[in-house]
């Protein structure tokens, strides 16, 4: 099995060579580079065409979601898994649509850290552990992705894309209205809260895709 390529993009340089030494410590993972800033994390992607890009929020030069755009523009075929101190759902929607494959934060253990790195070169979809307990309490089986009728299903999707009431009453030429009620019967057959606890649990489905 090949060794699975990464690059560290953090601007502080105890926590690279914290990931670093750590990282190191497994056989299937090769860190291949360290970038300091956003600009600096898209010149190495160019330079050692990495498997798996390990990216912080808060980055000089260019903020970290502003790389990740870039980074998808240059090579769409990267991954990417942020990580950062920040724990809001709010964050995890943004790097989400993005193009991010996962979003972790700092204080992950270092095993899970490692299988959060699998599993995105995998093609699966990490969030933090808190996110991912709701996920697995929410019930989200089969027969309820079926109760989802044809519009709620466009709904969701354009959700996921990031779109207000207003743009996707505009999108279906049907009423505000109109989505609110779909939207509110979405939050209902998935059970959950809110529409970003909606679009997070549907990209951990697979019942949406935003690429």
């Amino acid at each position: 099995m090949e060794k699975i390529k990464v690059l560290i993009a953090d601007d502080h340089d105890l926590v690279r060579e914290g990931i670093c030494r750590l990282l190191e410590l497994y056989d299937d993972i090769q860190v291949i580079g360290e970038a300091g800033d956003g600009l600096e994390t898209i010149r190495k992607v160019r330079e050692e065409e990495p498997d798996l890009v390990l990216l912080d929020l808060n980055m000089p030069r260019m903020n970290g979601i502003t790389t990740l755009k870039k980074i998808k523009e240059i090579s769409p075929q990267v991954k990417i898994l942020i990580l950062t101190i920040h724990d809001g759902e709010e964050y995890i929607y943004e790097v989400i649509k993005a193009g991010a494959e996962g979003f972790i934060q700092k204080d992950i253990k270092p095993e899970e850290l490692k299988d959060s790195i699998v599993k995105v070169i995998k093609g699966e979809k990490v969030f933090p552990i808190s996110v991912e307990k709701q996920i697995a309490e929410t019930v989200v089986i089969k027969r309820d992705v079926q109760k989802l009728s044809a519009r709620e299903q466009e709904v969701l999707g354009l959700l996921a894309q990031g779109m207000s009431n207003r743009e996707i009453a505009a999108n279906l030429f049907i009423s505000e209205k109109t989505v609110k009620n779909h939207v509110s019967n979405i939050l209902k057959k998935m059970s959950v809260n809110d529409r970003t606890q909606a679009v997070i649990v549907a990209l951990k489905r697979g019942m949406v895709c935003l690429s």
